[in-house]
């Protein structure tokens, strides 16, 4: 049986405008115990959102009315969720934008059933694990003008804020576990993704693309053919 069966299950909002994937997606996380809702438009996703108050989306880029980057705009200004989407874009430029209006992670067309669902499944993992960092003891950690507090999940640089999304502060947070010391993907997406192969090393490319643009390129070092190392910067 499905680990999330259960009594009250998260609920997903699929967002997809072609029927066949829709009802694909659809079918399959139902089958592993979660409770989907559906939509095929911007304006029909932002209006079941904000009726269903989903635990996570699942978002395609491409769709009628406004597109998927305009609908994670709106539905994180309603209030903060985990998004996944869905592109047929292969262009890195795409992604990064995704990321950057607060998507969490990407898959590009065609993907696997089983790869989506294993996305799903370290998302919400990822905010049990946010959530049980909120009731620790308050710390704070320093690497140069970097500062994190990891149970508020908020990090400044040379004292002023900086918005991450959840996946850019994980992946923050496991780098700078151990500054100067180079972290593999392959460990990254362990750690960060919950995966335990090495399929996803693109993505962790593009999400530290992004976590460079708001911490500052010279912070986050990268160690070819290998992996990433977090440094004090200039």
């Amino acid at each position: 049986m499905p680990e999330h069966v259960s009594a009250n299950p998260r609920r997903v909002l699929v967002v997809e405008d072609e029927p066949v994937i829709n009802q694909a997606v659809s079918d399959r996380l139902s089958a592993e115990g979660y409770d989907v809702v559906r939509a095929w438009d911007g304006p029909g996703a932002v209006a079941c959102f904000e009726e269903t108050a989903p635990d996570l989306v699942v978002l395609d880029v491409m769709l009628p009315g406004y597109d998927g980057l305009e609908v994670c705009r709106r539905i994180q200004a309603v209030r903060p969720v985990p998004v996944l989407m869905l592109t047929a874009r292969t262009d890195e430029a795409d992604v990064l934008v995704g990321l950057g209006v607060g998507a969490d992670d990407y898959l590009t067309k065609p993907f696997r059933a089983r790869e989506l669902v294993a996305r799903v499944n370290a998302l919400l993992r990822r905010v049990e694990r946010a959530a049980e960092l909120a009731g620790a003891p308050r710390r704070t950690a320093e690497i140069g003008g970097l500062r994190m507090d990891p149970a508020a999940r908020r990090v400044w640089v040379d004292e002023e804020e900086v918005r991450l999304t959840p996946t850019e502060f994980d992946l923050l947070v496991c780098l700078a576990a151990d500054p100067g010391a180079v972290v593999t993907r392959e460990r990254l997406l362990a750690e960060v993704w919950g995966w335990n192969d090495a399929s996803g090393t693109r993505t962790v490319d593009s999400h530290v693309k992004g976590l460079r643009g708001k911490i500052g390129s010279s912070r986050v070092r990268t160690v070819h053919g290998v992996g990433y190392a977090l440094e004090a910067g200039e």
